[in-house]
């Protein structure tokens, strides 16, 4: 297993009178090339959850292992660690500061000491695989729309030739068509590259349709963990949580209850529209 987390708690202000638990006894397994959505709404322990896992936060309780390793054992290697599991803040300006894109995807592969020409052709492979093209080479990254600079992030990161992903919602203020582009690309390159990614969101529209597993978070703790289908069944259960399912899931319960014998646990468009074909079919 490439990331397992063994009751993993943490408590902001430890020790003070404004303490509070953001994740309770968290036991988690994420295999190598996997996709996993994390969803929750706004405090539910997503984005701390994943700041633990390239150890940016350390466990008040609990132990997380990397290929087999106590990342928080004393010794261990951060900074290797950093190199394997890259994340990717939801505001990219947070990752960008060189003065035009090229240098700025760059700097990390540099930082590992790498030759020029080596950097050089790792930078041009991620803002590649993050659909960038050359004439934006030498802009400034903040002059960038939202999209852009989310690509030219997540390609910092791809840079390093990171063995795990994770995109704390990558796709937060962007409209729709934005939105579409980045998680059909983050698709594309989990894809190509059989790389393990980790989706943080706060929407299961934006999961729906690409992820192989749901980790749905509430009050720190783990409320389901499963594919999907198994995930929008508790719709109700995550409409109590401020947490809706996918519009085809209820596009789909309304179905049947007007006689339509549909499969109500479709999860993207593409079936929900050949479900309804097959049934429509059965009619005739």
């Amino acid at each position: 297993m490439s990331l397992i987390l063994e009751h993993v708690n943490y408590i902001y202000g430890a020790e003070t009178p404004l303490a509070i638990k953001a994740l309770d006894d968290i036991c988690l397994e994420i295999p190598d090339g996997q996709f996993v959505g994390i969803i929750g709404h706004t405090g539910s322990g997503k984005s701390t959850l994943v700041q633990h896992l390239n150890g940016l936060i350390k466990a008040t309780e609990g132990r997380i292992y990397y290929n087999g390793q106590d990342i928080d054992e004393k010794g261990y290697d951060r900074k290797a660690l950093r190199s394997n599991v890259g994340l990717v803040f939801q505001y990219p300006e947070h990752q960008l500061f060189e003065i035009d894109v090229f240098s700025d995807v760059c700097f990390g592969p540099k930082n590992l000491g790498l030759p020029k020409e080596e950097v050089e052709r790792r930078a041009k492979e991620a803002l590649a695989q993050v659909g960038i093209t050359e004439e934006y080479y030498t802009q400034s990254p903040f002059e960038l729309s939202g999209g852009q600079k989310r690509r030219v992030a997540i390609a910092g990161v791809l840079a390093m030739q990171p063995k795990v992903l994770i995109l704390d919602e990558p796709t937060a203020g962007l409209d729709p068509k934005g939105r579409d582009e980045i998680l059909h690309q983050i698709k594309k390159l989990q894809t190509e590259t059989g790389m393990t990614i980790l989706l943080v969101s706060h929407s299961m529209e934006d999961v729906a349709e690409y992820v192989d597993r749901i980790i749905v978070m509430n009050q720190g703790r783990v409320m389901f963990d499963a594919v999907p289908r198994e995930v929008f069944r508790h719709y109700k259960e995550l409409e109590e949580v401020g947490l809706a399912a996918p519009q085809v899931t209820y596009i789909m319960h309304a179905l049947q209850e007007k006689g339509m014998q549909v499969d109500v646990d479709v999860t993207t468009i593409a079936e929900a529209a050949e479900e309804i074909v097959r049934c429509l079919e059965t009619l005739h």
